[in-house]
C-alpha cells in the first residue's frame, strides 16, 4: 500500500503513537473504518477539541481544562509537601494510588544532555519561585527511574540544598528505566511509603 492510500496514512498516523505497531495500527485502523457509529468521528472531535482547550495550570504545570487545575484548587490537599514529577500522566499516576494528598510540581521534562534538554528547558524556575512564595517542608522527587530522571533528581537535590527544605526521592521498587505512568497503584504507593532522603 502506498503513503497515498487512505487506509495506510491512518494507519501509519496510529502507529506514530506510543505502544501502537505497525499491525496493532492497522487493526485499529480497519475497526475505526468497519465502525457502524459515530466513533470515529467522535475520536477525531475529542482530539480536536482536547488539544484546542488543553491549558497548563499556572501554578503547578499541570495540563488541565482549566486554570488552577483540580488539584491547585482542592483546599483539602496538604500544600506543605511538594511532589515534582516529569510530565502529567506520572501526577495522574500517583494520584491513582490514593496515598498522596499534597500538591505538585510538573516539570514537563527531565534533563537530558543527550537530547539538548537542560534544566533551563523545564520549569526549574517556576519550582524555585514556588518554593519563596509557598511554605514548603518537603519535596519529594518523584522523577522516572531512568538515567535522565536520575540526573535531573540530583539537579534538584543540588539546587534545593540551600532552602533547607526535606528533600526525599521515591523508594525502591520502581524498576529501573520504568516511567510512573505505565505502573500499578499498589508500587506506586509502596514507593510514595517508602520515600527516602535524597543524598
Amino acid at each position: 500500500m502506498s503513503a497515498s492510500d487512505p487506509i495506510s496514512r491512518l494507519a501509519l498516523e496510529l502507529a506514530r503513537l506510543p505502544g501502537i505497531g505497525r499491525k496493532s495500527a492497522m487493526r485499529l485502523t480497519y475497526f475505526l473504518l468497519r465502525s457502524k457509529d459515530d466513533l470515529p468521528e467522535r475520536l477525531a472531535e475529542a482530539i480536536c477539541s482536547a488539544r484546542a482547550d488543553l491549558l497548563f495550570c499556572g501554578r503547578c504545570g499541570n495540563m488541565a481544562g482549566e486554570d488552577p487545575c483540580p488539584v491547585c484548587r482542592d483546599a483539602r490537599r496538604d500544600a506543605s509537601t511538594l511532589c515534582v514529577v516529569e510530565q502529567a500522566p506520572d501526577l495522574l499516576a500517583i494520584e491513582a494510588t490514593g496515598e498522596y494528598r499534597g500538591l505538585y510540581h510538573v516539570l514537563q521534562g527531565a534533563i537530558s544532555p543527550l537530547n539538548g534538554v537542560g534544566p533551563e528547558d523545564l520549569r526549574i524556575r517556576e519550582l524555585l519561585l514556588r518554593m519563596g512564595e509557598e511554605e514548603v517542608n518537603e519535596v519529594i522527587v518523584a522523577t522516572n527511574p531512568t538515567v535522565d530522571g536520575e540526573a535531573t533528581a540530583l539537579y534538584l537535590r543540588k539546587i534545593l540544598a540551600p532552602s533547607g527544605v526535606r528533600v526525599t526521592r521515591l523508594a525502591s521498587g520502581i524498576p529501573v528505566g520504568g516511567d510512573l505512568e505505565y505502573l500499578d497503584r499498589e508500587t506506586i504507593g509502596k514507593a510514595l511509603a517508602g520515600r527516602r532522603e535524597l543524598t
